[in-house]
């Protein structure tokens, strides 16, 4: 494990991005970074830049509006880079998804149609404790990679 893993496990910042969503899953992780969850206390930071974040959050559905944005965010994140789905309308497009026969044309399957997914964390919208643990799976992989 070299030093930027060391780090990454220490520290991991944390960029949310919502795609337009109905504000649930959103509220729920901003629950998880509160005082009664309080993911700061394991070194996790929200922070406003891609440059400067480690793992992405990404909540609601995936539209083609926002899959441009997604990429561009992705591509300047540094290594090691790490992406968690969370809600149902983001890994899967929910009842958006037009995959599933739902009434919007332009939402795609889910995000891993888009970029690489670490983590996926089901639920519509997903409790604090579920976005914890996909926090803490993603951390976890990071130690266990062979490069």
């Amino acid at each position: 494990m070299g030093i930027t893993d060391w780090a990454f496990r220490k520290s991991p910042w944390i960029l949310h991005f919502n795609t337009g969503s109905c504000n649930g899953c959103d509220i729920e992780i901003f629950a998880t970074l509160t005082p009664k969850y309080d993911v700061e206390r394991l070194g996790a930071l929200l922070k406003g830049s891609p440059r400067h974040a480690d793992v992405l959050v990404v909540s609601g559905p995936v539209t083609r509006q926002a899959s441009g944005r997604i990429l561009r965010i992705y591509e300047q994140m540094p290594e090691p880079k790490k992406v968690v789905a969370v809600g149902t309308c983001c890994i899967s497009g929910g009842v958006f998804s037009n995959g599933g026969k739902g009434p919007c044309y332009n939402v795609y399957p889910g995000l891993d149609s888009i970029i690489p997914v670490d983590a996926y964390v089901p639920g519509c919208p997903p409790k604090p404790e579920a976005i914890y643990g996909g926090l803490a799976k993603v951390v976890k992989k990071v130690g266990g990679e062979k490069k």
